[in-house]
């Protein structure tokens, strides 16, 4: 493991050690590369979101609010000739989100977020190499709340990852991803 991507897991690390009163949701997910990739790479995550308390354009039915979402994730591919390719994803991520005012029964929204990724390899198949370790991340999901707290959540995500440019070759990797998510 890279020194950057240790002092990544130390930060990750403190960010979710705050009071369990801090934490207002966990989530568990998972997803698979698509846009013509020869090869598929698998993903999942796990993660700790905080909310904002915010609430902006709030109408009385729908508002607009967010929350920062922390996760740590692991993508694996298997090239044609039987090797395998592993690598580790830390992040984190401001997620705007745009959801009914219900608090319980069937709450539909939908988000959008970019944020940092820290990858702990450069190379994720034989013909994917990344040039740098860190990479933006940025996501468009629809989903909805479910439960007499509204406690449950359940969405699908189209996350784009790629440096932006910073350097070369800049191939970037897209992923369908299905979330659910825990709201204490």
């Amino acid at each position: 493991m890279t020194r950057s991507s240790l002092l990544l897991l130390g930060c990750f690390c403190a960010l979710t050690s705050f009071s369990a009163q801090a934490v207002d949701s966990v989530s568990i997910e998972g997803g698979a590369s698509f846009s013509g990739d020869r090869k598929t790479t698998t993903m999942g995550r796990i993660g700790a979101q905080w909310d904002w308390e915010s609430k902006w354009f709030d109408t009385g039915s729908w508002y607009l609010g967010g929350y920062w979402d922390a996760s740590v994730g692991y993508w694996h591919t298997d090239d044609r000739d039987g090797s395998s390719h592993d690598l580790g994803d830390f992040s984190i991520t401001p997620v705007l989100r745009f959801q009914s005012a219900a608090t319980s029964g069937f709450v539909p929204y939908v988000e959008l977020g970019i944020g940092a990724h820290m990858l702990t390899d450069k190379t994720i198949a034989d013909d994917r190499h990344f040039s740098t370790n860190f990479q933006f991340g940025d996501h468009l999901g629809a989903g909805f709340r479910f439960g007499d707290k509204a406690q449950y959540d359940l969405s699908y995500r189209v996350q784009h990852l790629s440096n932006a440019g910073i350097d070369s070759p800049n191939p970037g990797i897209n992923f369908n991803e299905l979330r659910f998510q825990y709201h204490f």
